[in-house]
């Protein structure tokens, strides 16, 4: 186990008290910590394994998408500000929207093209400029820091971002001010209660920092509800998809095929039952 002292997370992100049990999910950095209250997973990684992982995201490119998957992206974007439409009961051009951890500005885009009044935030300095030289609306720096004034947005987009942070908490209680009443905050972020989780385990590409800088924390339905619960909010929709039982090289092109055919027809079952690895979480400011 990795000494408490260099350990980036020291307890639970949700905010709980209790203690930290560890599990079979063994990683390079270290076995996966469970809460024993919420459940929610959290690595073991350093400080400093942490802060060098993050900083792929200070690219320009930031998070685009990939040469070949621009429509696939545009289509999940489209899918999740239409719920957020619908939830709201407003047109597109009716609601004011703030994407925090925008990036170089991919959903952000979709969200203007689809006639959102939308707008976002974004830490890393190169990946906010380059949005902001593409002509998205985005400020640089970190929401606790900017400002905003209460009750400004309908709606708030937190995508791919929950699962880098250390005190969601605190973040989601700023959310919780800068939405009017009955506003609606979209989480999408990986499933750790999901099929694909109980298949591979820590094969789970997910779980990986070195492939996928500073994932450090891992949800599930029930810890996200907990923390809703704590920042003033209710969960009013959760939605799952995909399903895989192992990643591409770890096993023989045969088998892989056979297994994501498995997966592809496991998808609108898993997505019943909310157990794809992607989930999308849509909350309502109480």
């Amino acid at each position: 186990m990795t000494d408490l002292k260099l350990r980036y997370l020291k307890g639970c992100p949700v905010g709980c008290d209790s203690g930290l049990e560890t599990t079979q999910y063994v990683l390079p950095e270290g076995a996966l910590l469970r809460c024993s209250a919420c459940g929610q997973l959290i690595s073991q990684c350093t400080s400093t394994d942490y802060w060098q992982s993050m900083q792929e995201f200070d690219d320009p490119k930031g998070t685009l998408p990939v040469t070949g998957s621009e429509q696939r992206s545009f289509r999940r974007g489209k899918g999740f500000l239409k719920q957020i439409s619908k939830l709201l009961n407003q047109s597109p051009g009716q609601v004011r929207l703030l994407d925090v951890g925008c990036s170089s500005g991919a959903f952000l885009n979709t969200a203007v093209n689809l006639g959102f009044l939308a707008e976002g935030i974004e830490p890393a300095p190169k990946a906010a400029a380059a949005a902001l030289a593409s002509g998205l609306n985005v400020r640089q720096g970190f929401l606790q820091e900017a400002g905003y004034a209460d009750g400004k947005f309908d709606a708030v987009t937190l995508i791919e971002v929950i699962e880098h942070l250390s005190q969601p908490l605190e973040l989601l209680e700023e959310i919780h001010h800068i939405l009017r009443p009955g506003g609606v905050l979209l989480i999408g972020t990986g499933n750790a209660a999901s099929w694909s989780m109980a298949a591979m385990g820590s094969r789970w590409e997910y779980l990986s920092i070195s492939k996928h800088g500073g994932h450090i924390s891992f949800f599930s339905p029930e810890s996200i509800a907990s923390l809703a619960q704590r920042s003033g909010f209710s969960v009013v929709a959760v939605r799952t998809r995909r399903v895989s039982f192992y990643e591409k090289g770890d096993c023989g092109m045969p088998l892989y095929h056979v297994a994501k055919l498995a997966g592809d027809l496991l998808n609108a079952v898993a997505g019943l039952l909310n157990k794809g690895h992607d989930m999308a979480v849509y909350l309502r400011k109480i």
